[in-house]
């Protein structure tokens, strides 16, 4: 149950995706170069998440499709790497809002919307709480085709790019209005790989991708998520910093997470899953960071040692 890397879709072959970024709690931009997470691949890192999938009982009982990315991010410079389906797109219900994130900071530093009060708080709301009215506003400022033509700029990041199989995706408003615009590739008007979420994260957090006088914003969004599943139940009495967002819509379960431990060690999780009709999609993302963060713990502590 493990997939490849490919340029373009993924094909079958014996590999996980989990990916991480460098951290949203306060990290500086500073000069030099921060690579594409696609060239970052640990085989290590690789052999501990395929152990993790492979002994979560869950995994092959309810999850029908998955992509994760998994990256140790404490050296935002030299992230290092593993994955599952890392380029599939699939439905991913609220965690596209990130791409609002992204399009709404970049008509703010183009001097095209106003980073007023108003704004402020939508953009806190649309995130720690996953407001859809609050996403809905902050799209409707941006323009839903402008936030495609973000998502589609190289300048930009280009999370959605054809080449790999799509990638981000808003095509509706988070409301009762019809689709916009479905993904020209997947037809689907919330998506998103997780590659594409996790490239996000680690663009947004190392100021390659929003600039870094906003990161006091960002981590005030995505940092004390209110809503308390998934990888944040999962990690709860562990002492973390988390900065995530997460996606629940009927069978689709999705969530990314920036975890950060105590002494500044810190990765990116991003699980994007469609399960059966049974459930236990949202235990078995539970297990998985559980086991995840284990594994991390243990890879810090190693390294320390070492």
């Amino acid at each position: 149950m493990a997939r490849q890397y490919t340029a373009a879709m993924s094909n079958p072959s014996l590999l996980l995706v989990l990916c991480a970024a460098a951290l949203l709690a306060g990290l500086p931009a500073r000069g030099g170069e921060f690579p594409d997470l696609r060239d970052t691949h640990d085989p290590e890192l690789q052999a501990v998440c395929d152990e993790i999938v492979e002994r979560n009982p869950q995994w092959d009982k309810v999850i029908q499709q998955a992509s994760v990315v998994v990256s140790d991010v404490t050296d935002p410079r030299k992230p290092r790497t593993a994955w599952y389906d890392p380029e599939q797109m699939l439905y991913a219900a609220s965690l596209p809002k990130v791409a609002i994130v992204l399009g709404a900071f970049v008509e703010i530093d183009a001097g095209r919307m106003a980073l007023d009060a108003e704004t402020r708080k939508q953009l806190i709301d649309m995130v720690r709480v996953s407001s859809n009215p609050a996403a809905t506003a902050i799209l409707d400022k941006v323009g839903i085709q402008r936030l495609a033509e973000i998502l589609q700029d190289p300048a930009h990041g280009k999370l959605y790019d054809p080449a790999y199989g799509g990638g981000l995706w808003v095509g509706k408003p988070y409301d009762k209005r019809p689709a916009w615009k479905r993904d020209p590739i997947n037809h689907l008007s919330h998506g998103s790989s997780a590659m594409a979420a996790a490239r996000f994260f680690y663009g947004a957090s190392n100021g390659t991708l929003i600039d870094a006088r906003h990161l006091p914003l960002l981590e005030e969004m995505f940092g004390n998520p209110r809503l308390k599943h998934k990888f944040v139940k999962g990690l709860k009495q562990r002492p973390r910093e988390i900065f995530r967002k997460s996606g629940t819509w009927r069978g689709h379960h999705s969530d990314a997470a920036m975890v950060v431990h105590p002494d500044g060690d810190a990765y990116l999780a991003v699980a994007i899953t469609e399960v059966s009709q049974g459930g236990g999609g949202e235990r078995s993302l539970v297990e998985f960071i559980r086991q995840l963060d284990d594994a991390m713990e243990a890879r810090f502590g190693e390294r320390k040692d070492g």
